[in-house]
Order: structure tokens, then C-alpha cells, then sequence
């Protein structure tokens, strides 16, 4: 079951992702599997990351929480900004970072890995109803 609840999301996913261009409708898809005994922690990390990205400008995530079945602990979506829009609030989140004493870079890469036994991370178009995407499908 848990294979085939796990090719769907990726099938979903590939598909959503190859209609995202013709929608500039794309979100980050991230997929956390935390290690034992970290989840407070973790959960702690990514509040304090997300006020800063919402100082800087960037939309709100949306977090998922397993409750039972797959292999996962939590399931965030985070729309993307267009390009330079995107790389103007990343900068800004930098500096923000940087002035709170917070890391950066490496450095807040290595703290999150702290907290993770995997994870991944996809972009992906949507939300799509399933009409939709039929339509895409067929050009119209």
C-alpha cells in the first residue's frame, strides 16, 4: 500500500509539474521524514524559518501532518514566486537571517539536516481539478 500511495504522489507530482509552465501556478513540495525524537525541534526550526520568510515577503507554507498509512511525518507546499521576484525575497531572508544571528547558507542547511533522516524537495504545478488537467492534456 505504502508503494503504491508513494508512486502515486510521485506520478502526481511529475505530472502537476510538466502543466506548472502553462499555469505559472508552481509550488515547493517538500516531504519530511524527521529523525526520532527531533519533530519539536524540527517543527520549532521551520517556524522560526517561515516568520522570517514572511518577513521577507514570501507567501505562507502549508503544512500537512501525518496521521497514519505512509511513511512520512510532515508534508509542506510553499508557492513559488516568478523568478526575480523569488530571488529578491531569498536575499532579503538572508539578510534578516543574518541581523537575528540566525545561520545561513552551509551553515542552515547543516542545522536543518540536524533534524531530518531524509527529505525531498519537488516543484510542482497546481492545484489543478482533474477537468483541468484533462483539457491540458488535450491542448484545449
Amino acid at each position: 500500500m505504502k508503494t503504491v500511495l508513494a508512486s502515486l504522489v510521485v506520478l502526481l507530482l511529475i505530472t502537476a509539474s510538466h502543466y506548472a509552465a502553462a499555469q505559472d501556478n508552481e509550488s515547493m513540495v517538500g516531504i519530511y521524514n524527521v529523525s526520532a525524537g527531533k519533530h519539536l525541534e524540527f517543527l520549532k526550526w521551520m517556524a522560526e524559518s517561515e516568520a522570517v520568510a514572511k518577513e521577507a515577503g514570501a507567501p505562507a507554507t502549508q503544512w500537512y501532518a501525518h496521521h497514519q498509512g505512509a511513511g512520512w511525518d510532515f508534508i509542506s507546499i510553499t508557492p513559488q514566486l516568478p523568478s526575480a521576484q523569488q530571488e529578491a525575497v531569498d536575499k532579503k531572508d538572508d539578510e534578516i537571517r543574518k541581523k537575528k544571528g540566525l545561520p545561513t547558507g552551509m551553515a542552515a542547511s547543516l542545522k536543518f539536516r540536524q533534524y531530518i533522516g531524509n527529505h525531498s524537495d519537488t516543484f510542482a504545478g497546481g492545484p489543478f481539478t482533474a477537468e483541468q488537467l484533462v483539457k491540458m492534456a488535450e491542448g484545449k
